[in-house]
């Protein structure tokens, strides 16, 4: 079911909407009971045709999400009238087998684990997407010269190849975290008090089949409280969001007007303010730093399920819910929207060139320091510099050049030949050919790797 919230489609996508929704929750349920009844089943648990049974009757279409939903509200969780419904459905063969020997945060923990996985394959496959955009902005441009930025001051020189190099580093992270969380999703049976002593000595048997009939990890012993796995997972997925977060932030900082070196791909519509025509706002930006804040408040309150109380907690686990898929639909929304940006990214090398050149000679103060200490010694070079960069009116390459020739001791110490190799921006840029190779090699070695394409339940 797609959410009617006013606000949600500004920072999700209406597909993992649909996959974290009522529906895609009543689903992973029916899931979880059908393959606790075929695992019951085929270890001689249940009979086969209370499993045959309960299969035919787990049809998602025929349980309203509203109802279930309303009445939930009397026994706590959904899983309660779910099964209560299915009972009502089962041909009389299966009706005593439903549920059987379960309890509802067995099927509630393998259903949001099967959410998870479902809609977290949505997101990998959109951080793949935005890290093939990184890696493409990071080759094109590995010789574009900008300005680096510290502290929101100018810095040095650097290559906007290199700054897309650092998105696909965060990036490719971020999804190797994610991928790794969600593969360890392990399935939950434990039964009332997490020792599954309903089943009795076929317990674990019934776990590995149910497990495997999921297709999830078996665990060690039911994970009731022990709430790491979904941690894991909700970390992950704030990373992911704050990965995304501070490449359109950084976007958004070179899409100003003053600075203009890039903008976020143009659409009619896009950016419009309600009252000044010339604007063009990088609500892309707004939408996935939103999220991503959010993400980081949702996490939060994830870890608090770690000191959940003795077997079973009594709040802990019911905050996990609405806040798991809320956490899903927002970092999946904030990558989405982030990938699209990378990958219609309006980029201006001219003004970044420009940028730049104005202020050049300021910029590569430090390579001419470091050049004359040999000569001057530290303390006299750094005191030359300053008075050049003072003298300087606008921090230009040939404006510092002067003021530094125009220095009797710097005179006598250098040539204008090497002070004009000394400010060339482009010979001033360490080892960012290396650092970009690098990056896009591991990210391709990541690709590669990825390719067996893992698709998670079904």
């Amino acid at each position: 079911m797609i959410s009617d919230n006013l606000f949600d489609r500004i920072v999700t996508t209406d597909r993992l909407l649909a996959a974290t929704g009522g529906e895609a929750w009543i689903t992973a349920m029916l899931d979880a009971e059908v393959a606790l009844a075929k695992a019951e089943a085929d270890t001689g648990v249940i009979p086969y045709e209370a499993a045959k049974a309960i299969e035919s009757a787990s049809r998602p279409k025929d349980f309203d999400v509203a109802t279930i939903a309303r009445a939930a509200r009397l026994g706590g969780n959904p899983v309660i009238p779910l099964v209560e419904t299915l009972r009502e459905k089962v041909a009389s063969a299966g009706k005593d087998w439903v549920h059987w020997g379960a309890t509802s945060q067995d099927i509630l923990d393998t259903a949001a684990v099967l959410v998870s996985r479902r809609s977290g394959q949505m997101i990998l496959e959109d951080l793949a997407r935005l890290a093939s955009g990184c890696a493409l902005m990071a080759d094109e441009h590995r010789g574009s010269l900008m300005t680096a930025r510290t502290l929101l001051q100018p810095a040095l020189p650097t290559t906007f190849g290199a700054k897309a190099a650092g998105w696909l580093f965060a990036t490719t992270e971020s999804r190797a975290m994610l991928a790794t969380s969600l593969e360890n999703l392990p399935a939950q049976l434990g039964g009332a008090g997490g020792t599954l002593a309903s089943l009795g000595s076929q317990g674990p048997a019934v776990v590995e089949a149910y497990s495997t009939l999921l297709g999830l990890k078996v665990p060690p012993m039911p994970w009731h409280a022990v709430r790491i796995p979904l941690v894991a997972l909700s970390s992950a997925l704030a990373i992911a969001a704050g990965t995304s977060a501070k490449i359109s932030g950084d976007v958004a900082l070179l899409m100003q007007p003053e600075v203009a070196e890039v903008s976020e791909p143009a659409a009619p519509g896009r950016g419009a303010s309600s009252t000044l025509p010339h604007k063009r706002n990088p609500v892309g930006a707004a939408a996935v730093g939103a999220a991503a804040r959010r993400c980081a408040a949702l996490a939060g309150s994830m870890f608090e399920s770690l000191s959940g109380e003795h077997e079973r907690s009594l709040v802990a686990w019911p905050v996990e819910w609405q806040t798991l898929g809320d956490l899903l639909a927002l970092a999946g929304g904030a990558v989405a929207r982030s990938a699209e940006t990378v990958n219609g990214l309006e980029v201006d090398v001219k003004a970044m060139n420009a940028n730049l050149a104005a202020r050049a000679g300021a910029l590569l103060s430090e390579n001419v320091s470091l050049a004359l200490t040999g000569r001057l010694g530290r303390e006299a070079s750094r005191a030359a510099v300053a008075r050049a960069l003072a003298a300087s009116p606008d921090g230009s390459s040939g404006s510092v050049a002067a003021a530094l020739l125009a220095d009797p001791v710097v005179a006598a110490a250098s040539t204008p030949d090497e002070l004009g190799d000394l400010l060339d921006p482009g010979g001033y840029l360490g080892s960012v050919a290396v650092w970009i190779d690098r990056v896009l090699s591991a990210a391709a070695d990541a690709t590669a790797q990825d390719e067996r394409g893992v698709q998670w339940g079904r």
